[in-house]
């Protein structure tokens, strides 16, 4: 396949390598430019991969609501002033609409603009987490999302049963500023309890606690851990006499979701 000056031009734009190296990256490849893409990305030529190694704490999560179905994408970059341009916050809401419509592989169509987008904002920007959410019927689906510099930085999702739209939006509210890592303690892995177990032994014994009371110490404080990270026996942030298990009563968490930024 032939290429033309328009050719070298147009891969330039597109990727922000040299002149030359366009040119040497459709030779390479016969003129074709997706292919010639892809070989300025491995030989490190691109503009954008060349920022691969950058820090990227910044960006957005974008939420998205229809209906009994909700989507959290969060799309990552390395400045707040990024995080905050019309371009960057228009391909997250584009992102999330894509998943809202054809589920979370969607945003596989929307790979030729991501890198598109590096090219102009010239940062490292990446899709983070992804979560769609569609809750059964009957089942309610609740929300949250903490809106910071004019771009959401925290969002929540949580679908329950036999619970009304305000009683999820509290449980929403809830878990976007206690950050629960699980919903019950049953969900939490057994590597991770024995490796809090030992932690807290060994912190025990340093104390300095008689040996024979060690073990019941550590099972005391294994119970506050479940308390930090478990959905269902957290303190209920607007009561924290009540724990997330009786505020619901009767209604049941059947799974949730929660993405950050930073």
């Amino acid at each position: 396949m032939s290429f033309t000056a328009q050719d070298v031009k147009a891969l330039r734009e597109s990727t922000g390598a040299g002149m030359m190296d366009c040119k040497k990256a459709l030779e390479e490849t016969a003129g074709d430019i997706e292919a010639a893409k892809q070989y300025l990305r491995e030989k490190g030529l691109a503009a954008s991969a060349k920022r691969d190694d950058r820090e990227n704490n910044q960006g957005l999560v974008a939420l998205l609501l229809e209906g009994s179905t909700g989507v959290i994408v969060q799309l990552k970059c390395e400045t707040d002033f990024v995080a905050g341009s019309e371009h960057f916050i228009s391909e997250a809401n584009a992102l999330a609409a894509a998943v809202m419509a054809g589920g979370t592989e969607a945003v596989a169509e929307r790979s030729t603009q991501l890198e598109e987008l590096r090219i102009l904002l010239k940062e490292k920007i990446e899709l983070g987490e992804v979560v769609r959410i569609e809750a059964a019927p009957g089942n309610v689906l609740g929300h949250y999302e903490h809106v910071q510099g004019g771009r959401g930085v925290n969002a929540v999702l949580v679908e329950m049963s036999g619970a009304n739209d305000e009683l999820a939006h509290d449980v929403a509210v809830h878990i976007a500023f206690a950050r629960p890592r699980y919903l019950r303690r049953d969900d939490v892995p057994a590597d991770v309890v024995e490796a809090e177990r030992a932690t807290l032994e060994t912190i025990t014994r340093n104390e300095g606690k008689p040996e024979a009371a060690i073990a019941k110490i550590v099972e005391g404080r294994i119970g506050g851990f479940f308390k930090d990270i478990c959905l269902l026996e957290q303190p209920f942030a607007k009561d924290d006499k009540q724990s997330i298990e009786q505020i619901i009563g009767s209604a049941s968490i059947v799974r949730f979701a929660q993405i950050e930024i930073g």
